[in-house]
């Protein structure tokens, strides 16, 4: 059997082609171009037993594409591939065979290959935080020009529905006007835009079962429930609880010899979404559920506010993964016993 390794960059690949006893039987840098990648690996096709994509950002278009031609693909775990240090020399020809190399030893570690329909709506959600989050700097700059030209403060909702007019009421100078409606002006465009993503996205996530499990937990309304069912995806892909705290990025992260720390691991492996949208939920559980509140309470006690915010949203991590697993609502006692 044959196996490939391919070290993908924004604008070409190396693809290395290498039999059973690692030799290169084909080294070649090619464009990034689908038909290109599939002339150079079609003559190995009989005896190709899978291919070890790299790649950061811009996998989509070759692994679907590979898929769709019929290839056993594996995206590769950047983070977790590491050469052995004493290498004097290294390049991407040689990258891409060390991939092809881990993946004959089968220890090749890989990440999730989303399906195209869900990672379309998966990235839908996640434009629409994109979205709020530039809506948010709008809106704090309108919030400071008033702070800073009156001395009065003006609440984000209000700004939200702030109107020519209105502002022009606050007699400021013709200059500090134009700035502010500079930034209203955008942000009535991006809560035009962020309506039309939520609509499609309630659309598309109301009628599922998990969905609606989701949002009985304390903390968790329509947005992060969305969030975290997409970002999810299909449960049965972790081995344990403890793989989707992990990679909800809700664990420790440290390194141990004899008892003592020696160091700290990768904090940021794991869906950086998923951590957001369980910390959000831990922040709205700590106030509006009395279970969760004496928790958060307790661990603050010990630690700090950050550590017993982190505390809770392991806990609701924990929990939310056994409620899409068991397809069951929200038991308070059982996620607080």
């Amino acid at each position: 059997m044959n196996y490939s390794g391919i070290d993908l960059h924004s604008n070409n690949s190396v693809v290395v082609v290498s039999d059973e006893a690692d030799q290169v039987l084909c080294r070649r840098r090619v464009p990034n171009e689908l038909e290109v990648v599939l002339r150079t690996l079609e003559p190995y096709r009989a005896q190709l037993a899978g291919i070890a994509v790299e790649s950061t950002y811009n996998w989509y278009w070759l692994v679907d594409g590979l898929q769709a031609a019929g290839y056993r693909v594996h995206l590769v775990n950047t983070s977790a591939i590491k050469q052995y240090e004493g290498l004097k020399h290294s390049d991407d020809d040689s990258d891409a065979a060390h991939l092809a190399h881990l993946l004959r030893l089968g220890i090749l570690p890989t990440g999730y290959i989303c399906p195209p329909p869900a990672r379309a709506l998966r990235d839908l959600a996640r434009k629409r935080l994109q979205l709020t989050r530039s809506r948010t700097a709008h809106i704090l700059a309108v919030e400071n020009i008033v702070t800073r030209q009156t001395g009065m403060r003006i609440k984000g909702e209000a700004v939200k529905r702030l109107k020519g007019e209105e502002l022009r009421k606050l007699g400021q100078h013709e200059n500090v006007t134009l700035a502010m409606s500079a930034n209203v002006a955008v942000i009535q465009t991006l809560n035009t835009q962020i309506e039309k993503l939520e609509k499609r996205l309630r659309e598309a996530v109301r009628p599922r079962e998990e969905f609606r499990v989701l949002t009985t937990a304390p903390g968790i309304g329509e947005i992060l429930a969305t969030t975290i069912l997409l970002e999810t995806g299909s449960v049965e892909r972790f081995a344990g609880v403890g793989n989707y705290a992990s990679y909800a990025r809700c664990v420790d992260s440290k390194r141990l010899s004899n008892g003592k720390k020696k160091g700290a691991g990768n904090a940021k492996n794991g869906n950086r979404y998923l951590a957001w949208a369980f910390v959000e939920a831990a922040h709205g559980a700590s106030r509006f559920c009395p279970e969760a509140k004496r928790f958060y309470e307790r661990k603050k006690a010990h630690a700090n506010t950050t550590l017993a915010i982190k505390a809770l949203a392991h806990k609701l991590a924990r929990a939310c993964y056994y409620m899409l697993k068991e397809r069951t609502a929200f038991d308070v006692k059982r996620c607080f016993a």
